[in-house]
């Protein structure tokens, strides 16, 4: 699976629409995502409105990235009626990878910005967004065509491999 060893955090876009057809990949590959007994604790919210999207940029100190994409997902979970409901934000964080890779795969560029656990953040994106009770902003993911090219550091470490034979 090449998008692992592609997949960078982009944070600046092109003044470009992202197509719907696109938008829906990247949904789809994020509600194929596992989870703590197939709970699928999440709701998607897409965000293309210019004055919303500039809100949630305000919304972390650092989310201003954000102003400027096309495209804005916010995976929220929901906090009821879930059977494992301590691994909710596992969940979103398997969710939301799949995101970016898909993101990836489509020649677009995103970025994971965390809203969960802070608090004050979480509070601002559910005032942004006028969010139910029950569910939890987990982060904002900007995305877009990307405007700039950035190259994946190779993360692998030896060191931190240990066999048990």
């Amino acid at each position: 699976m090449n998008e692992i060893f592609k997949r960078v955090s982009i944070r600046k876009y092109e003044d470009k629409p992202v197509e719907q057809e696109k938008i829906e990949k990247v949904l789809r590959a994020a509600m194929a995502a596992p989870s703590a007994g197939n709970q699928q604790p999440w709701e998607f919210y897409v965000v293309t409105n210019k004055d919303t999207i500039k809100a949630l940029s305000e919304c972390s100190p650092y989310s201003g990235c954000a102003a400027a994409a096309p495209v804005v997902l916010v995976p929220c979970y929901r906090t009821e009626g879930l059977i494992f409901p301590a691994l909710a934000q596992i969940d979103m964080a398997n969710a939301t990878e799949n995101a970016l890779l898909e993101i990836t795969s489509l020649d677009l560029g995103g970025v994971w910005l965390a809203v969960t656990p802070d608090q004050d953040r979480v509070e601002k994106v559910t005032k942004v967004l006028d969010l139910p009770a029950n569910l939890v902003p987990f982060a904002l993911v900007p995305f877009g065509y990307p405007a700039e090219d950035r190259p994946q550091q190779d993360r692998y470490d030896e060191a931190r491999i240990h066999c048990i034979d």
